[in-house]
């Protein structure tokens, strides 16, 4: 996973495509190619004995330039870095910083890859591909650019809950006071827990229970481990906050049925 930051100095974290899926998309393009040039050579040799040697040379330069350049680099410039391959295999070319591509872009990689794909029959791309993070082939490093994962599977929702014996002290307890960084901070390290080794997640769990202590009176039951010490601290201050927002709008919902109910509420002029 890449991390990008932009200028409001918030970090984008990016995954780029892995080398199987690139390698996939491809074969799907490489295929769809090869397919659309003997389509358009069928047409070029029913049309034969009408043309010339050289006219018919022509026509199958002309051919094998527009299949594996003009149409390459037409599909990911008007689709902003699709092909039919990259979009089965649910990638999407952007360049280094993250944006989309342009036709400099697409035409780089379209005379790159005409090279080390299909002269090569992809030899060079993998060669290259292997030996960087980003799977990039020679295509990618010259024009600034990597394929992107579009299809990043979505985390399930984790639920936090006031442990049992922790609900009598949340009740009562002051967290009025956490710093909305802290908050998140703890809130991430919840999301994120399952993930780490015990190790580290009893580490850093102690870490943030002492950082939140600062803020909350009065400290939690004597054997309060910091796992549960800040479930029971994020929970109830999610709950709190639930409270006043419902509080919120059903005093504004009151007072909207009290200035539609007014004399001058229904007035037209």
């Amino acid at each position: 996973m890449s991390s990008i930051v932009t200028g409001e100095a918030v970090v984008l974290e990016l995954r780029p495509g892995s080398f199987a899926a690139r390698g996939l998309g491809l074969l799907l393009d490489f295929v769809f190619n090869v397919v659309l040039l003997i389509v358009i050579l069928i047409g070029v040799a029913a049309a034969g004995p009408e043309l010339d040697e050289a006219a018919m040379r022509m026509l199958i330069l002309v051919s094998v330039v527009f299949c594996f350049v003009i149409v390459p680099v037409g599909l990911e410039t008007l689709s902003r870095g699709l092909s039919l391959g990259k979009l089965a295999a649910g990638l999407r070319i952007v360049r280094d910083d993250g944006g989309a591509i342009r036709f400099r872009h697409a035409l780089i990689r379209g005379l790159a890859g005409f090279l080390e794909i299909y002269l090569t029959l992809g030899g060079l791309a993998i060669a290259v591909a292997l030996f960087n993070d980003k799977s990039r082939r020679l295509g990618d490093i010259m024009a600034g650019t990597y394929a992107l994962r579009t299809r990043v599977p979505v985390e399930g929702a984790v639920r936090v809950f006031v442990p049992p014996h922790l609900k009598a002290w949340a009740s009562v307890a002051d967290i009025g006071r956490i710093p909305d960084a802290t908050a998140r901070q703890a809130t991430q390290f919840i999301r994120q827990a399952a993930l780490m080794s015990p190790l580290s997640r009893n580490g850093m769990a102690a870490s943030i229970a002492t950082e939140l202590a600062a803020h909350v009176a009065p400290a939690p039951p004597p054997g309060t481990t910091a796992g549960d010490y800040l479930a029971a601290v994020i929970a109830e201050r999610r709950n709190r906050e639930l409270t006043k927002l419902q509080h919120a709008r059903r005093r504004n919902s009151k007072v909207g049925e009290r200035l539609d109910r007014l004399p001058f509420s229904s007035w037209n002029p």
